[in-house]
């Protein structure tokens, strides 16, 4: 679209009398060719300069034009803190006409966020690389970003299809996303009591599916951080069902965290969906072939391999857990070979362990049998006078995904 500041106005001026919403969104947009064409007006365009334009629309939609050219002025010439500070003023203003409207303006509302948080991380990298590093901008951004979840949330007036709540699970998403960059998690509490606190807003299954999905994946994580098994298990699963099949970076974002929690309720990936990702199968394929095998060596090769990525990921003392399933395979190998009876030596067990890489003392193999039996994944009772393990008659190794608790066990 090839624009004059001029006709970029008349645009805005239409699209506003329609109530044309994505429209204004791509007419908001600073990234796109047309502010390009309208920046050759201007040499170097400054707020001073540009007062000449005030009064050509009605308020606040001449300043949000004007502060519309300078983000773009300021992108173009690498100054990623200048732009950041003028889409700023351009939210603040935006939100004044916003609240005085119905949800028409939703899609504008959602792409003027998104480019605030994106300049936010530009800023960021630009102020690092300056030695003032920090997360201000990113800081600033979810709080500007918190007010538009307030505007959506209060919404009491507008009819309910054109609500301004149908934006809030979108803005949420913007506000966890900044949360989780700036490693400030605990502050999600606050937004998501808000939520649970309004009864009246819509189900999330009411709301578009990738609204869903992003907000279901923060939840999920929320809950892994904080050894929610279950209910992060719940949360990445329904995110990964409704995913979109062909958004691939996602899928493997919610697997990454997905697949762990999976292998400790005894469910392990198939290779066809390891195929699918080979970052998780690069990842997490030396784990699985240990725990098929009973390989605890490989399981600590791979663990001290993988140390610096797992740490990274906020994923080692999860897979540092599924250890205890490769113990198992090892011990139903070591009762299969002494003829799968319901007898059978701690020390058989021992020379497992030794045989596969493990230095333990008797005492200590003694006590990875009581474990075992204690969360399940063994049944029987150890004589520890005669050091012998009776086990059940049947089913003395149930299947990990039958235990009634999994992660109440962990």
């Amino acid at each position: 679209m090839q624009l004059t500041y001029t006709t970029f106005t008349a645009h805005l001026s239409s699209a506003l009398t329609q109530k044309n919403g994505l429209e204004l969104a791509y007419l908001l947009s600073p990234r796109e060719e047309h502010g390009k064409t309208i920046l050759k007006e201007f040499r170097n365009p400054t707020p001073q300069s540009m007062t000449y334009y005030k009064g050509g629309m009605d308020a606040p939609w001449d300043d949000i034009a004007i502060h519309y050219v300078l983000v773009v002025n300021h992108i173009a010439r690498n100054r990623p803190i200048d732009a950041f500070k003028e889409q700023c003023s351009l939210v603040s203003l935006f939100f004044r006409y916003f609240t005085t409207d119905t949800g028409w303006t939703l899609p504008a509302l959602f792409s003027i966020l998104r480019d605030l948080r994106d300049l936010a991380c530009d800023a960021d990298l630009q102020a690092a690389q300056n030695g003032q590093g920090g997360t201000e901008h990113m800081e600033e951004s979810a709080r500007v970003i918190s007010r538009a979840f307030s505007n959506c949330v209060t919404d009491r007036i507008s009819p309910y299809a054109e609500s301004r709540k149908w934006g809030i699970y979108y803005v949420v998403g913007l506000i966890l996303k900044s949360y989780f960059r700036i490693k400030r998690i605990s502050l999600a509490k606050n937004i998501l009591r808000a939520i649970d606190a309004n009864p009246d807003i819509p189900p999330l299954s009411a709301y578009p599916r990738s609204h869903q999905v992003t907000y279901r994946y923060y939840i999920g994580m929320l809950g892994f951080l904080n050894e929610d098994f279950a209910k992060s298990e719940q949360e990445l699963t329904l995110a990964f069902y409704n995913c979109h099949t062909q958004a691939r970076r996602n899928q493997e974002r919610i697997l990454t965290y997905l697949i762990p929690l999976r292998v400790l309720r005894g469910h392990l990936p198939s290779r066809e969906l390891l195929n699918r990702f080979p970052v998780l199968d690069d990842l997490y394929s030396p784990f699985i072939e240990a725990i098929r095998k009973g390989d605890i060596a490989s399981y600590d090769a791979a663990l001290e391999r993988m140390e610096n990525r797992l740490i990274q990921l906020n994923l080692l003392l999860t897979v540092e857990k599924a250890r205890e399933l490769c113990i198992r395979s090892l011990f139903r190998k070591a009762w299969a070979v002494q003829g799968k009876g319901t007898r059978i030596s701690i020390s058989d067990f021992h020379t497992a362990l030794t045989l596969s890489g493990a230095d333990v003392p008797v005492e200590e193999a003694e006590c990875l049998v009581a474990n075992m039996i204690f969360k399940g994944l063994m049944r029987g009772y150890i004589s520890h006078e005669k050091q012998t393990v009776v086990l059940a008659n049947t089913n003395a190794f149930p299947r990990v995904v039958d235990r009634p608790s999994p992660y109440a066990m962990v």
